[in-house]
């Protein structure tokens, strides 16, 4: 804004220490969060990660993050409801179907040499991806030699992955998105439904480990043949996702296969040449040095 031919700088100045001050806020935060909880926060992309805090901070009717850091570091639940909304679940059974069509028929041939068969899904949220993966191995008799580790820091999405039940009006879009996956029996089969909800059969869980696991912050815990990890590290900056590639190339075995979202890539990370391209459209990457 100009006056009499000289900018008004006052209103940028005023902009300029809000946004200074709000990244101390944050930086206060989320080092309290870190060293009262163990919840490692510091390296996901801070504007999306900004825009969260804020959306958690007026839901609790707060006007700055020092009162939301007030609140969570003396409250254990407000911390944990911030948590949820930290991390918000994106998720729906055979996501991107070409990709699993794509497992069907260029890592499903790979996966029966094996005598035995481990797949992560970490950061595996509500858990649709993971039954979508047991629901593939069962149709092609491979669910029986597998184990399935589906892991999250959000406890509640874990814990409604253990249960397995979702609404029943979301069952109409599973259907073609199995459908369009390769799915060779009737959708309906792997679901009772009762009043609004569609519970999965209980045999679908019986390879499935659910355990809280922080991507930030912990370590790995396995060997693994296959690692599946969609539309997490988009959330991330470029150290943490560097951090977690390491993680998951201590975690593969060789020849493992690490299967991304379609936003992400193993390229401008230091392990793109660890690895080559099974499918280069559905992010497979298999694991060669």
């Amino acid at each position: 804004m100009k006056f009499n031919g000289f900018e008004d700088t006052a209103l940028t100045d005023k902009t300029a220490d809000l946004t200074e001050r709000e990244a101390i806020e944050a930086d206060l935060l989320l080092e309290g969060v870190h060293r009262m909880y163990g919840y490692d926060f510091r390296n996901y992309a801070r504007p999306s990660l900004l825009r969260r805090i804020w959306h958690y901070a007026h839901s609790e009717n707060l006007s700055t993050i020092s009162q939301l850091q007030d609140k969570v570091l003396h409250d254990r639940a407000s911390f944990e409801r911030m948590v949820q909304n930290l991390s918000i679940p994106v998720t729906e059974m055979f996501r991107d179907p070409e990709l699993f069509r794509t497992f069907r028929r260029e890592v499903v041939p790979i996966l029966r040499t094996y005598p035995y068969i481990r797949i992560w899904h970490a950061g595996c949220s509500t858990g649709e991806e993971v039954y979508s993966m047991a629901i593939l191995l069962h149709e092609e008799g491979l669910y029986d030699k597998a184990r399935i580790y589906a892991t999250d820091m959000n406890d509640r999405s874990l814990q409604q992955a253990k249960e397995g039940i979702y609404g029943i009006d979301k069952m109409k879009l599973y259907t073609k998105n199995y459908l369009e996956a390769g799915g060779t029996q009737s959708f309906s089969d792997y679901y009772t439904a009762k009043y609004n909800s569609a519970m999965l059969q209980p045999y679908l869980r019986k390879n499935i480990i659910f355990a809280e696991h922080n991507l930030a912050t912990d370590r790995s815990f396995n060997e693994f043949n296959v690692i599946f990890c969609r539309n997490v590290m988009i959330y991330f900056n470029d150290t943490l996702r560097d951090q977690v590639h390491g993680l998951f190339y201590e975690s593969l075995s060789r020849f493992g296969l690490l299967v991304l979202g379609a936003k992400e890539s193993i390229h401008f990370t230091q392990f793109s040449d660890c690895y080559e391209p099974l499918d280069r459209v559905e992010k497979i990457y298999r694991k060669i040095k």
